[in-house]
């Protein structure tokens, strides 16, 4: 199976695509998350994985964009715990890290942990590809932050592990499918679903599409507003909820369908484990 990530090989991205997938997938590595929808349109990939929010830094809006102009489906999650590991070649030491590579969200994460060494921090493309770079080159001077798999995949090791601030750290990631590969999915698997609707500048307007999810004991677990390009000051709000009772499920969408000025379900699948 191939699958299409934003990042390379050993980034986040990566470990959680085999955490849902399982081992033996094959990565397409792509630059940015428009490449990501790229390849799974144009062929390059049979499905991909992208994170679409964060625990501690909230929700990655551009990737809400993509799901809303795009023809794909989100067909399942997964949540992965940050683990930010300082990785270095087998044979040295702290003693001879006199630079530390990473990405610089990765270096912030890890700030508290850095700010006493006196290492030069360096910042990088990508996690993935500092480690890659230290191993390729073996640098023993310097060390990389990244996750525990680039370790595994250029032999390095692990010096210092979750070395990052705030241990309670979860990316959510979806994984998306092409509309024309889409298989019939039972109702009996499904217990959560994702959409995005509009409601006019309307007294009321709003309440009356979530108060639907009170009437029918579906849960909402995500809220999200992004702005209409066309429209200014307009607003879509995309929805995540989550369900026992598909029926009620369904009676549900049909409510809010009628309450508001146009609704798109995106995703019908099961909830995500966490890793």
């Amino acid at each position: 199976m191939r699958v299409a990530i934003q990042g390379y090989e050993g980034c986040f991205h990566h470990i959680a695509a085999e955490g849902y997938f399982g081992p033996g997938i094959e990565i397409v590595p792509c630059a940015t998350f428009r490449g990501v929808v790229k390849a799974l349109e144009e062929r390059e990939a049979d499905t991909a994985l992208m994170a679409i929010e964060n625990s501690i830094a909230g929700s990655i809006l551009p990737n809400y964009g993509l799901l809303q102009d795009r023809q794909l489906r989100v067909v399942g999650e997964i949540y992965l715990q940050i683990r930010q590991n300082l990785l270095v070649l087998p044979e040295a030491g702290l003693d001879d890290i006199r630079e530390v590579w990473s990405h610089p969200m990765a270096l912030l994460q890890c700030a508290d942990y850095l700010d006493d060494k006196g290492w030069r921090l360096v910042e990088t493309e990508d996690t993935a590809l500092s480690a890659a770079r230290i191993a390729k080159e073996q640098v023993r001077h310097a060390a990389a932050i990244a996750g525990e798999l680039p370790a595994r995949l250029f032999g390095l090791k692990v010096l210092v592990p979750e070395i990052n601030t705030i241990r309670n750290n979860h990316t959510r990631f979806v994984v998306l499918q092409r509309n024309a590969d889409l298989s019939d999915r039972r109702d009996e698997t499904i217990n959560k679903a994702s959409l995005f609707f509009q409601v006019g500048h309307r007294k009321g307007s709003l309440a009356s599409v979530l108060n639907t999810m009170e009437r029918y004991d579906i849960n909402m677990t995500k809220l999200q507003s992004y702005p209409v390009p066309s429209d200014p000051f307009h607003y879509l709000f995309h929805l995540d909820m989550e369900f026992e009772d598909t029926g009620e499920y369904r009676e549900a969408i049909l409510h809010m369908n009628a309450v508001s000025d146009s609704l798109t379900v995106y995703g019908e699948y099961e909830r995500g484990r966490h890793i």
